[in-house]
């Protein structure tokens, strides 16, 4: 059985055991919480039942699993020509929801909240004691005794003529500049 909700002003086609992200809503994480605004209720090889605003007595139970905030929006105002601009972020509060039973009747379930998991938080004194207790593994391949000499790596010879080539036509560049800028101050109005 399905039921389509109405939360925060959007709709959710919802079933048993789904998650929805819906606008925040109060309610303390573990708790279960009524949902009374049903627009249409369907499924079980019958015909949809549609309400007027709403099916009347139908409920969905879903059990609070957290509270959250959405991704970070930009908000961005600009009017052109008048140097006006304003950034600002907003991130919106929201609930995290299980739905626990559609009742077309409205009466509530048997409820028992899902176990929390406790976070795994191991200190790194724990992780260094069980790295010294685990036995090590050895080493399958045998360590190499011979080793070969390496060669001084030199710079072949065509490496050092360009380098040496192209030292002497840079000076005598720069060379040609300064003599060019002194006779252009030698000519002018006098």
């Amino acid at each position: 059985m399905f039921a389509v909700i109405r939360s925060g002003g959007k709709q959710y086609r919802v079933a048993k055991d789904d998650r929805i992200v819906v606008e925040r809503i109060a309610g303390q994480p573990g708790t279960m919480i009524q949902l009374s605004d049903v627009l249409m209720l369907g499924g079980d090889g019958k015909a949809p039942t549609l309400g007027r605003p709403a099916v009347a007595k139908a409920a969905v139970f879903a059990e609070v699993l957290e509270h959250s905030r959405a991704d970070k929006i930009i908000v961005f105002k600009k009017k052109r020509r008048n140097n006006y601009r304003r950034k600002a972020g907003h991130r919106q509060h929201q609930t995290v929801l299980r739905i626990v039973d559609v009742s077309p009747t409205g009466t509530a379930p048997k409820f028992t909240p899902t176990p929390k998991r406790e976070p795994r938080l191991v200190a790194k004194k724990d992780k260094k004691e069980k790295a010294k207790a685990a036995p090590q593994k050895e080493q399958a391949k045998p360590v190499a005794t011979e080793t070969k000499e390496a060669k001084p790596v030199t710079k072949s010879k065509k490496e050092t003529t360009r380098k040496q080539a192209k030292a002497p036509a840079k000076t005598k560049a720069a060379s040609k500049k300064k003599s060019t800028r002194d006779s252009k101050k030698g000519k002018g109005k006098a």
